[in-house]
């Protein structure tokens, strides 16, 4: 069965909307990064990051990033019709439940959810989050919507953490079932 991993940048209180206004990044990021996608061959995104990131990534030479979530597999929780434009993209116009419980049963690679906060959340209120890999910045943002608010009680298992040269805390965690 395949895993979700989700692959979310956190300021220390938790805040993970617009990471790109506060966070910072090091070489030593740049290869967990690298370790985190090399095992993804697909993504799940929310439309508001799909419509922010259709308009950075596909020209962007920010790597090992860029290479990656341009020619992955990139499939889009969506209500209403989607612009479709950016290589590789698929609408997900069925229940998001259900359409993750199905794709987990596809003999294929990790799925990543990156940067959708309302995606990360639905499918950890599912249990169907298999691993939490988190990056916590040097930094309180005073405000913003939080990753982990509202969802139920979960117990997670630690299977690595590390500290950055510049001071990010990357901590992975294993949901326990």
């Amino acid at each position: 069965m395949r895993k979700v991993v989700v692959f979310e940048l956190l300021s220390l209180e938790g805040v993970a909307e617009a990471p790109e206004t506060f966070f910072g990044w090091d070489d030593a990021l740049d290869a967990k990064l690298g370790a985190v996608i090399s095992t993804q061959d697909t993504v799940i995104l929310g439309r508001r990051t799909y419509a922010e990131w259709a308009k950075f990534w596909p020209s962007s030479d920010v790597e090992p990033f860029a290479t990656f979530i341009n020619r992955v597999p990139k499939l889009i929780v969506t209500s209403s019709p989607l612009d479709a434009s950016w290589d590789n993209t698929t609408e997900i116009r069925d229940d998001l439940v259900s359409f993750v419980r199905d794709l987990r049963r596809q003999p294929r690679g990790d799925i990543g959810i990156h940067g959708s906060i309302s995606v990360a959340r639905a499918l950890l209120a599912a249990d169907l989050v298999d691993e939490l890999k988190l990056i916590f910045g040097p930094m309180i943002v005073g405000s913003g919507r939080r990753l982990l608010d509202d969802l139920p009680p979960m117990r997670l298992e630690s299977i690595g953490s590390e500290v950055s040269p510049s001071g990010y805390l990357v901590a992975e965690y294993r949901v326990k079932r």
